[in-house]
């Protein structure tokens, strides 16, 4: 089987320059007011309503959307910009997140009318935030094994199962939720039958439980349904359609300079910390992790382009996150090994958070040893 596997060459132009100079000197005036402290993992960590709704203010929110529901009609690579200086710079943006990444593009693509006048402008100002539901207590990432169900009422649907891995569901205010809208032995196979919803994670029959993180610190919950309705008109999409709806949005997913930024803010840190003339050791691997770093950077913008031109890379998506988590999770590892506990508390602060963070890094989106079967098959080896 020929491979569909395709990386354009790619470079970002010149007009880009003008927002990422905007979005930089928005970042470098709120860490200078002491609005927050750059940290690591913070798209998924650092949930601040305040600073999202500012980002929302400045127009740095819905790049891409259509104007008519709020949104600025950029490019792709104009986001893509925005999205690498707020990674960066260690900013507190996981409120927006989910949201702006991929459940305003899903909404955008398959929503009806109400739903995108309902959600798509409040979207655009950081006014709301969404939160992902996939994933499932015993199905691993085996993500057509769900066993979530919604069962056709009057006026709407009744919802019933649990979601895991669920960020920030305890702040947020929607996910969009798949769910089987038609037993597998009657839909002819398990990649059928399924339907996307936008539940309100406020509903009656919503129970919200917290999935702690090593460190006690808690962004992941797991989410349990019991009759929860929702109205018709929040279906997303067409009834049965879930899968390819899925299979899409994982290209938002997976693709993103989040899946290599991830602990950028320590990887810069541990250059200033080894300093102007580092031993030849220190010079030798920061200096492959940082060719490394730029080399995921041209890949990750070739999907962006491919993204731009209305493609889903979704195989290209997912070799991106597995060598991307990969990095980021070694960086922490390069970082303990370069440099001696206590000399810099700051530095001891971010390899902290780091390591404590980095189990999780192979796990959203896809296990590595998931992704790499989904490359092995369309290079035609599996």
């Amino acid at each position: 089987m020929a491979s569909r596997l395709s990386f354009p060459d790619a470079a970002l132009p010149s007009s880009t320059e003008e927002i990422r100079l905007r979005i930089r000197a928005f970042l470098e005036a709120e860490i200078a007011a002491g609005t927050y402290v750059p940290s690591c993992d913070t798209w998924l960590s650092g949930h601040d309503a305040d600073f999202s709704r500012k980002l929302g203010a400045n127009g740095f929110l819905g790049l891409t959307w259509p104007k008519q529901y709020g949104g600025h009609e950029r490019s792709a690579l104009d986001r893509f910009v925005v999205v690498e200086e707020l990674l960066a710079h260690g900013a507190p943006i996981a409120a927006h997140w989910i949201t702006d990444r991929q459940s305003g593009p899903g909404i955008l693509k398959h929503g009806n009318d109400a739903l995108k006048e309902e959600l798509i402008p409040q979207m655009a100002a950081g006014e709301i935030y969404f939160s992902i539901g996939m994933s499932e207590p015993d199905s691993g990432s085996d993500l057509a094994s769900i066993r979530s169900t919604a069962t056709k009422v009057d006026g709407g649907w009744l919802l019933n199962g649990t979601k895991v891995w669920t960020s920030q569901a305890h702040n947020n205010h929607y996910f969009i939720v798949l769910v089987r809208t038609q037993p597998i032995a009657e839909s002819g196979g398990k990649h059928n039958g399924m339907s996307q919803f936008v539940m309100d994670l406020r509903s009656s029959g919503v129970e919200v439980r917290p999935i702690r993180l090593l460190s006690g610190h808690h962004h992941f919950n797991e989410v349990v349904m019991t009759d929860v309705f929702v109205p018709d008109h929040m279906m997303l999409g067409v009834e049965g359609n879930g899968w390819n709806q899925v299979v899409g949005e994982l290209a938002f997913e997976r693709s993103g300079p989040e899946r290599y930024l991830s602990t950028y803010p320590l990887l810069a840190a541990l250059i200033d910390a080894v300093g102007p003339e580092p031993s030849d050791e220190a010079a030798a691997e920061i200096g492959l992790l940082v060719a490394r770093l730029a080399g995921l950077r041209r890949l990750c913008v070739s999907v962006a382009m491919s993204l731009d031109a209305g493609r889903l890379p979704v195989t290209e998506a997912a070799l991106v996150k597995d060598l991307g988590t990969r990095l980021e999770g070694e960086i922490p590892e390069v970082a303990r090994r370069l440099v001696a506990p206590g000399r810099i508390e700051r530095f001891d602060q971010l390899v902290a958070d780091s390591v404590l963070s980095a189990p999780g890094f192979t796990l959203r989106g896809g296990t590595n040893e998931i992704l790499r079967g989904i490359v092995a098959r369309e290079l035609g080896v599996r």
